[in-house]
């Protein structure tokens, strides 16, 4: 009877230690998102290996195609920004990127939150989308309908550096999958993040 008793708990251990196991794997699969480490002045962001470079206009640091979501026709894009001293306040940037959704159906939320020392406003905008046209300039300021679209979009103020401005829009699915790669390049935190009054 104990040697019966003594392999029923021998084996119960084997088996908690073999599914903990497991679970660290499955929690560390969890993050294997492969990055590449990229300076863009004094920012440096973790992008996705996924992650392609695209053109974009001089203005632009920086642009990457976000691979499109199944289901979704269009891949998303994110943007760069650094204006140096100008680009507005923080106030008016959002207030721009929320307007980029047309007013009928838009969803907006705006918060505040904190990667290592330096602090950033992210703006979560969903709806139509009006969406630049292709090949048209940019100072037309043409553009088209795209519903059931999202915009991420972030203001990084680096605490011994400048303020940069991290958009990414495209299909809703897309950029809600990119989500969590998106904060982890700059370093933001979600779980910290707290809704705030522009």
């Amino acid at each position: 009877m104990r040697l019966l008793c003594l392999c029923v708990l021998v084996t119960t251990a084997l088996t908690a230690n073999v599914n903990a196991q497991e679970a660290v794997k499955e929690a560390a699969g969890a993050e294997t998102t492969k990055t590449t480490e990229v300076k863009l002045k004094d920012l440096l962001l973790k992008i996705p290996e996924t992650w392609k470079t695209a053109e974009g206009s001089r203005m632009r640091l920086a642009t990457y195609a976000i691979p499109k979501a199944d289901g979704d026709t269009d891949d998303a894009e994110l943007s760069i920004f650094n204006f140096g001293g100008g680009g507005g306040g923080m106030s008016d940037n959002v207030t721009r990127w929320v307007g980029q959704f047309d007013g009928a159906g838009r969803e907006s939320k705006v918060t505040k939150g904190m990667a290592g020392d330096n602090e950033y406003v992210f703006v979560d905008v969903s709806g139509i989308y009006k969406k630049p046209k292709p090949g048209s300039p940019p100072f037309l300021q043409e553009t088209i309908a795209a519903p059931d679209y999202r915009m991420h979009g972030v203001i990084l103020m680096l605490k011994d550096g400048g303020v940069y401005y991290l958009k990414l829009a495209g299909p809703d699915k897309t950029v809600k999958a990119a989500a969590a790669d998106f904060r982890g390049s700059f370093g933001g935190d979600e779980k910290s993040e707290k809704d705030f009054e522009i």
